[in-house]
């Protein structure tokens, strides 16, 4: 709750720039609650399709509530960045 603002701030920063896609890495985060998952949902939301958007979530503090309650169904979720990099360039 007390870093989902960050969180928003840097993606809104990155978007700023006009990327072809977005990756949320959330490799050393140690806690995912409702506030963040607000955050990632509302980042697929403003996207749509037109940018590919992918989160890395490795850990049992974030892959396992993101697939839990079903999220890795609405965006796509990668456990290392190197996966969420070759999905999104296309390799």
């Amino acid at each position: 709750m007390l870093t989902a603002p960050n969180l928003s701030e840097a993606i809104d920063a990155a978007l700023a720039k006009k990327p072809r896609g977005l990756i949320v890495d959330l490799s050393k985060v140690e806690f995912l609650g409702s506030a963040g998952i607000s955050v990632l949902m509302k980042t697929r939301d403003t996207l749509g399709d037109a940018t590919p958007f992918c989160v890395v979530a490795d850990g049992p503090a974030t892959h396992r509530p993101l697939t839990l309650l079903g999220i890795n169904e609405l965006m796509s979720l990668c456990r290392h960045l190197d996966d969420a990099v070759s999905k999104l360039s296309g390799s």
